[in-house]
């Protein structure tokens, strides 16, 4: 039997005559008629509220103005049986109850995509502060883990990251020129030891290391700092411009960040350079803001498509829950 969806609501004065007509053309063409309120769901509501009544017949979808002859024609070639095609080989099928949960699971990403971005985001950021917190409370070995989790992710070089419950946040090189106690005073360590530059984690009275140097603190808080506001604003925000990405997210951090490798490059003659924990956290906020106000609206235009997409489907088979 042709299955038939009617999208309306309760004030559509047209619907109630498709209905009418649905129901004179039931006893010579046989269909099973499936209402669906728009208002049930924002995502409908958005996509047909200007339309409908909007009516689906098979593979065919009709929308106002109606006429009888119109869904007569879309009942009968629905029901028409299909041309004989090719042997084709049985395709394993999918259950219905596995479908649906598996549309069901994409709707809600679809729905919530943002609030779990920025959870992913929170908690990545978030992580690097709790092996200090357990430093300093002793429970040093869960601490230990953190830092080489982050490891791989995060050069950790103690004089380019932040430190908490000691004297100073920050321990710098002696070439940056910052009056606060040098990294070089405090460890007795060389600037060129990068090995011992990663493992000093801190002590009781200098306090203990974030787990994520002060560039990446402040890329990924950008991330969710504009993450949160992107929530405000989603609708109204359009994509940052690729050159506008570029000139304010890209090149303030490869002149910051790359200057500072210029100086160990042989045969160049760059004069060696140390940045500051303020121009590290500046231009780290700034790419993480621009990485997301390029690729944010585009991903919310993708998930509104998909919210559609999946809410057409589940209202069409009968299982769209408000």
């Amino acid at each position: 039997m042709t299955k038939v969806v009617l999208y309306t609501r309760d004030d559509c004065g047209l619907c109630g005559e498709v209905r009418e007509i649905l129901d004179e053309l039931q006893p010579e063409l046989p269909h099973e008629l499936l209402e669906v309120d728009i208002e049930s769901d924002s995502g409908l509501t958005a996509r047909y509220n200007e339309r409908i009544p909007v009516l689906k017949i098979g593979p065919y979808t009709l929308e106002a103005p109606i006429e009888q002859i119109d869904i007569e024609v879309a009942l009968r070639a629905a029901a028409a049986p299909a041309p004989p095609s090719r042997v084709e080989q049985p395709k394993p099928e999918m259950s219905r109850s596995r479908a649906l949960g598996l549309n069901r699971g994409l709707l809600f990403f679809a729905r919530h995509w943002l609030a779990i971005f920025n959870i992913i985001v929170f908690m990545y950021v978030s992580l690097p502060f709790a092996a200090p917190a357990l430093m300093k409370i002793g429970a040093e070995k869960p601490a230990r883990v953190i830092y080489a989790v982050y490891k791989p992710l995060c050069h950790q070089l103690a004089y380019r990251s932040w430190f908490v419950f000691g004297e100073q946040a920050v321990y710098p090189l002696e070439q940056t020129g910052l009056s606060a106690i040098s990294y070089e005073d405090l460890t007795g360590n060389s600037a060129l030891d990068l090995f011992a530059g990663r493992d000093y984690i801190g002590d009781e009275q200098s306090g203990y290391k974030v787990a994520l140097c002060q560039r990446d603190v402040a890329i990924y808080g950008g991330m969710l700092f504009f993450g949160l506001f992107f929530g405000m604003v989603r609708k109204r925000l359009k994509p940052l411009p690729i050159l506008a990405w570029a000139v304010f997210g890209i090149l303030p951090l490869a002149i910051d960040g790359g200057s500072q490798l210029l100086g160990f490059v042989p045969l160049i003659n760059f004069p060696v350079r140390e940045s500051t924990p303020f121009l590290r956290t500046l231009t780290g906020a700034l790419f993480g803001v621009m990485n997301v106000w390029l690729a944010y609206p585009y991903v919310e235009e993708t998930m509104e498509e998909t919210r559609l997409a999946i809410t057409d489907k589940l209202a069409t088979a009968g299982e769209l829950s408000s």
